[in-house]
């Protein structure tokens, strides 16, 4: 089930339509940037990035400016080469960021970067939108930090306000013999720290959510998500719910995205517990690795519905045209799934299996590093799982 709301009127000013043929910036030339480009190429796009790396995943399908993210020159460089810029992760210099808008057409703005780079402000817009969060309470000292814990129960979760992902920036608390320990730690970091109540969750869900500058919303259907060592594992569509689940996770992703005003994409990512309640854990502004799932199993990717958004065009069909199973390929299984490829999969023969596999052009294929991912397509979603535990590839 997909929203075509026609909610809200788009940023200020006129809305820019950048037809095919155009170029695309992509701050960022990781796997994200990669399969941005490829998408967009499709469609007739050109693209150009910048990332400090060369020969980075999207450098290797798209022209590449090779400098660091904090570099203004290079920003400015880019900013003359495309006509519209678009970025492929959260930590964007804020002050790049900036001067690229006032030179070059940003549609996505700073204002959801500048939400989206801090828990505490991303917690509180959430809320603004009416979507519930665990909750929550800043902490600027030991004995805040007691008082909430008492106050929540245990565990509970200290994150820091700012950087953290797959796990890192983040102390589950168990004991209060921990306390201590826990706020030194992070409090490294030198940036506010936010205790959350811990939420005890069934599933873990995650909806990708589009908006164009008219305000067209479209979503994709709900992924449920398997993390082993805080890094994603599976994403399972359609998600192993009540289908009135599916539809409120939708429906908050959706919210999130209007009240938001987001502009491309955002990842929601949701908690959902034993009595059926969903809360929102935390969001990412741009393509999320829980929806590479789309690349062949709906009728419009995510990274083409990125590209559509951020260029001004009407927003594609994001139905769910079979069930799919994404699992993350680390490191570790990039050899094993090389050798796979190489031979003919009777396994997946005898399951009706399809494994569609995406490597990034990553060099280096270090021990837990996201090196690419494969989209398992079946009738449904446990011949996929099948297929998965019988290769052998991912056993732990």
């Amino acid at each position: 089930m997909s929203h075509a709301d026609k909610h809200g009127t788009g940023a200020a000013g006129a809305v820019k339509v950048i037809l095919p043929g155009s170029t695309v910036g992509i701050l960022g030339g990781g796997q994200l940037g990669r399969m941005i480009a490829n998408a967009g190429s499709a469609m007739g796009y050109r693209f150009i990035t910048l990332d400090p790396t060369p020969d980075s995943p999207c450098g290797q399908v798209a022209e590449q400016i090779i400098a660091e993210y904090d570099d203004r020159d290079a920003a400015r460089q880019l900013a003359d080469q495309a006509d519209v810029i678009t970025y492929e992760f959260e930590n964007v210099d804020a002050g790049v960021a900036a001067m690229l808008m006032e030179q070059s057409y940003v549609p996505q703005g700073s204002e959801l970067l500048y939400t989206t780079q801090h828990r505490l402000r991303e917690k509180r817009a959430i809320e603004a939108s009416g979507v519930r969060v665990a909750p929550y309470s800043e902490v600027a000292s030991k004995d805040e930090l007691r008082a909430a814990v008492a106050a929540f129960g245990l565990p509970c979760v200290l994150k820091t306000a700012t950087g953290g992902y797959d796990g890192k920036g983040q102390w589950v608390i168990r004991s209060e013999s921990e306390i201590d320990e826990a706020f030194d730690s992070l409090a490294e970091a030198r940036t506010e720290l936010v205790l959350e109540q811990f939420i005890r969750f069934e599933k873990e869900l995650s909806v990708i959510a589009a908006r164009n500058p008219q305000g067209e919303i479209r979503t994709f259907p709900a992924a449920e998500n398997i993390h082993v060592d805080n890094i994603l594992h599976l994403s399972i569509v359609p998600a192993r719910v009540e289908d009135a689940v599916q539809r409120e996770a939708e429906r908050l992703a959706a919210r999130i995205a209007e009240g938001l005003g987001v502009v491309g994409l955002i990842a929601v990512e949701l908690f959902l517990t034993s009595d059926g309640e969903l809360f929102v854990n935390e969001l990412a502004p741009r393509p999320h690795n829980s929806g590479h799932y789309t690349m062949e199993a709906c009728r419009t990717s995510q990274f083409e519905q990125h590209v559509r958004a951020v260029c001004g065009l009407p927003l594609g069909d994001a139905s769910l045209l079979t069930p799919v199973v994404m699992v993350n390929v680390l490191g570790e299984h990039v050899e094993p799934l090389l050798e796979r490829m190489a031979a003919v999969d009777e396994t997946a023969e005898r399951l009706g299996a399809a494994p569609k596999v995406h490597l990034y052009g990553k060099h280096e294929a270090k021990h837990k590093r996201k090196m690419g991912h494969v989209n398992v397509l079946a009738a449904d979603v446990d011949a996929a799982l099948t297929w998965i535990a019988e290769t052998n590839i991912w056993r732990a």
